[in-house]
């Protein structure tokens, strides 16, 4: 049935939309994008202090004669293009922070900077792709603002600080964006945003319709015992054991009580703390942690699991135990309505057999705060060179991306945006299907 489906919509897409005639357009664009990123890379800034990068944006927005706001979220951008021709809103976002890692490659534009996280000097580098992200929508502004003639609507650029989230003690990211009444003034009928992949080859586009990126969540046990000498563990509670305990039990409750044919579901104690000494057994310890699920009935099983497990197996060792659980980001949820309607869009600007559907993934992004103000499409760019055969992760020293994989996604985000504006068809805000 999905094989159908698909060949459905093709057949209908290359009838509901033309082509936008941007070509000359785009091929204008993308040596300012490749030099626009690569600017951003060399000076990368880390969530709430992208206060040169916002500048940049800004100033580029401005000169479009784009209508500009500054200062949300503390360092976010938010541009404000009017067609010639009333209509619907639709918003395209792009996160702007870097991540305190040391670039390690031979890149002309690599990353020198330094900083401060957590109160450690540290190396600042984009190593996931948001100074791509950033350059693409700068580029997709620009050819948007000399179309203006073809916009039926209007079109919200959100360029977004402190997507791998705040520093403690702060608020930030996407969802302070949305209290600060983003997606208001005017009110967002639709929402659409990419990722580059580096292990992706340039020219195709992954996505998922429903649920695509996980809820993150955090979690914080403490466990309590009784302290002793290391060599009387009988005159003591080992909080050290009863940790070991609950890690083991943790597991079970993924791979025996979670059924995993429906969607992927992660528990990972990332960091345990406790004692002091080789032969004294601590009095407590703490671990701390992630949760990452794609659907909600099984996010609220597996939070009421692992405070009954964790508080259950203390206990039967002799100690006590508690468990705190914090949300980090929601289900990035692709509306299907949506992703139906925009499918045609994307295999017109990459082409049908380089628009794949993928499995969801455990990975997280704050993008689903958007999708829960409005019915949004978040999908995958490539962004490996073709051939490569050691393409890094994300998140990692060695991480690169191939310039040439830009352009695609200004054409597909554009081309997007009209299609979309120019339809009489506007999905209605669903929530996310429990199970599905």
């Amino acid at each position: 049935m999905k094989k159908v489906h698909v060949i459905i919509l093709l057949l209908t897409g290359s009838i509901a939309f033309a082509q936008s005639g941007l070509e000359k357009d785009y091929e204008a664009i993308e040596s300012k994008v490749i030099e626009w990123r690569r600017d951003i890379h060399q000076n990368p800034e880390l969530g709430n202090r992208e206060f040169k990068t916002a500048e940049k944006i800004a100033k580029h927005l401005k000169s479009l004669g784009i209508e500009v706001t500054t200062g949300v979220a503390h360092t976010g951008v938010v541009g404000l293009l009017k067609g010639d021709l009333p209509g619907k809103v639709v918003a395209l976002r792009a996160d702007i922070d870097a991540l305190p890692v040391i670039e390690r490659n031979n890149l002309p534009f690599k990353s020198t900077v330094t900083s401060e996280f957590l109160g450690e000097k540290v190396g600042v580098m984009h190593a996931c792709g948001h100074d791509t992200h950033t350059a693409i929508l700068m580029g997709v502004a620009e050819v948007l603002s000399k179309n203006k003639d073809k916009i039926k609507g209007t079109v919200k650029f959100i360029f977004q600080p402190s997507e791998e989230g705040p520093p403690p003690g702060e608020e930030g990211g996407a969802l302070l964006m949305v209290k600060e009444g983003v997606m208001e003034n005017p009110k967002v009928d639709a929402i659409f945003g990419l990722h580059i992949n580096s292990q992706t080859p340039v020219g195709m586009i992954r996505y998922k319709s429903g649920g695509t990126m996980a809820a993150a969540q955090s979690f914080t046990i403490k466990v309590k015992g009784k302290q002793s000498h290391g060599s009387q563990p009988w005159s003591g509670v080992d909080p050290i054991l009863i940790s070991a305990k609950i890690i083991d039990g943790l597991q079970t409750i993924i791979s025996r009580e979670t059924n995993l044919t429906n969607e992927a579901a992660v528990i990972t104690v990332g960091k345990i703390k406790s004692g002091v000494r080789f032969n004294i057994i601590p009095e407590s310890a703490e671990m701390i942690g992630t949760i990452r699920t794609l659907d909600y009935d099984m996010k609220d099983k597996l939070n009421k699991r692992m405070v009954e497990m964790v508080e259950t197996i203390a206990k039967a060792y002799g100690g006590t135990a508690t468990c705190e659980i914090k949300d980090a980001t929601d289900i990035t949820y692709n509306n299907h309505e949506l992703v139906d309607q925009m499918l045609p869009t994307m295999m017109r600007t990459a082409g049908d057999k380089n628009v794949v559907i993928q499995k969801a993934i455990t990975g997280a992004e704050d993008f689903s705060y958007f999708q829960k103000e409005a019915p949004g499409f978040f999908f995958f760019l490539g962004g490996m060179t073709p051939g490569n055969t050691a393409s890094y992760p994300h998140h990692t020293p060695d991480f690169l991306i191939d310039d040439n994989g830009m352009i695609l996604g200004v054409r597909t985000l554009t081309e997007m945006s009209l299609d979309y504006l120019n339809s009489d068809q506007t999905p209605m805000l669903t929530e996310p299907i429990k199970g599905k």
